[in-house]
């Protein structure tokens, strides 16, 4: 059969490199990466300047070998059942069969593109570790710090942001619409304490720092297990241009990787960044109304790859968990930390922990981190590669998690931390980010806010 892209491992001589599968011959391939260096070298040679070369996205690598193996069925069948149900292997399969049994180039391609499409959307294999079922699921693994005790009705954050004059979730439709807010002086400052208390934490845990871009490519997304388009998809797409706005760091730090072959001995590599987050999802729900759940947000994230060894991605996994910990309890939080089931992973995911911080106000678990093994889901979908000791060309595997949710972080300060003088306790890990500031009062000249009716009549007038 024509291999038409398709790239799976190699069967006859058990070499694990990538290659083409071509009638009953073994072909060794280049990697697509060694390609993009050559032309990367042809275009320099012919005076073709990098920065006009448009990203090249390939056809995802998917693990070939082991979809259309009907041996595997039953077990890829389950684990979809066991997720959210979405994929479809049993036409998958059917679809592999008739690629092998057809004659025509034409009607071949189609079958490759049809393959292509049904592949996308098969998820992540699962843990072991990871309950079976939605998020009641959940299996509690650690609880860490003291439910703080009031002498009064603790207040909501938006009720004392706003008392102190440095949160204004009100009138905010003439700019981003509803789901959105302000922060001002002192809780601004905080924001950034926030993410240099952070940050100066991953740097010290040989973590490099990337700026990243907020507008990136659908494909990058899509590669990453997020989908672009339909009713439930979260991503904001740019009017009239093939772009999209990031709902997270760990999409622009997998695509800083994108078509790139490292070395064994890069690994694992460790980056992280401060980033806004745009997401288009809302809630009805009253308990995250306010800052919990918005449209645009900052955050600090950690990504990193490994080789291609699901021990070696479990010690990253667990090495982030670590620092999240020591971020949270540095910040004097209540928070739990969870074991995800499998419906709450995503199509990425092959193993979830997630973080809980406890909000008094409205007394309810709040998520303020989140860890991810992909294995080489995104990798083969990225073409995220490495050469192991003995040269062969494998895909990596990726771990990302969330290390600082600035305003759901902010969020808890402000309510655990309130005093009934209506102040609010610095914790002390970020006061010398803050000048020694110890507490947030209240600003002398509170900022004046002209309702949006009432700016309307004026600008009529």
């Amino acid at each position: 059969m024509a291999s038409f892209g398709l790239r799976v491992l190699c069967q006859k001589c058990s070499c694990h490199q990538l290659n083409r599968i071509k009638g009953s011959k073994h072909l060794s391939s280049i990697t697509y990466s060694q390609r993009l260096v050559q032309k990367k070298k042809q275009n320099q040679n012919q005076g073709v300047s990098p920065w006009n070369s448009p990203l090249v996205i390939k056809t995802p690598e998917y693990d070939w070998s082991f979809l259309c193996d009907t041996n595997n069925l039953s077990q890829i069948k389950d684990n979809i059942e066991k997720r959210k149900g979405v994929g479809d292997i049993e036409k998958l399969q059917a679809t592999w069969k008739q690629l092998q049994d057809e004659t025509s180039d034409s009607r071949k391609q189609e079958l490759t593109n049809d393959l292509n499409k049904l592949a996308a959307d098969i998820p992540n294999t699962s843990s072991h570790l990871s309950p079976v079922g939605d998020e009641s699921e959940a299996n509690l693994l650690e609880t860490h710090g003291e439910k703080k005790e009031f002498s009064f009705k603790p207040k909501s954050c938006i009720q004392v942001g706003s008392n102190l004059g440095v949160l204004r979730t009100e009138y905010v439709s003439l700019t981003t619409g509803t789901s959105t807010y302000y922060f001002i002086g002192d809780l601004a400052q905080l924001e950034q304490a926030l993410v240099q208390y952070t940050l100066q934490h991953l740097i010290s845990k040989g973590f490099s720092v990337v700026s990243v871009p907020d507008i990136i490519h659908p494909a990058v997304i899509e590669g990453c297990g997020f989908k672009t388009t339909g009713e439930k998809t979260q991503v904001y797409k740019l009017n009239d241009q093939d772009l999209c706005l990031a709902g997270t760091g760990e999409m622009p730090l997998a695509g800083y990787f994108i078509n790139e072959t490292l070395n064994y001995n890069e690994l694992p590599k460790k980056i992280c960044t401060v980033s806004r987050c745009f997401r288009a999802e809302t809630s009805n729900i009253e308990i995250e109304r306010g800052i919990y759940r918005v449209h645009q947000f900052t955050k600090v994230e950690m990504f990193g790859v490994t080789s291609a060894s699901p021990e070696e991605s479990r010690k990253l996994m667990e090495e982030f968990m670590s620092i999240q910990k020591e971020l949270f309890i540095g910040l004097g939080l209540h928070f739990r930390v969870l074991e995800m089931p499998t419906q709450e992973l995503g199509a990425p995911a092959h193993r979830k922990i997630d973080m809980e911080a406890w909000m008094p106000s409205k007394e309810f678990w709040g998520e303020i981190s989140s860890t991810s093994d992909c294995t080489d889901f995104q990798s083969r979908h990225l073409s995220i590669m490495y050469s192991d000791e003995q040269d062969n060309i494998l895909h990596t595997f990726s771990v990302n998690g969330t290390a600082c949710a600035v305003p759901r972080l902010i969020m808890n300060i402000l309510e655990t931390n309130q005093t009934a003088d209506g102040d609010v306790l610095i914790p002390t890990v970020l006061q010398p980010y803050m000048d020694g500031k110890e507490k947030l009062t209240k600003i002398d000249k509170k900022i004046k806010f002209i309702p949006a009716n009432k700016l309307h009549r004026m600008i009529q007038k």
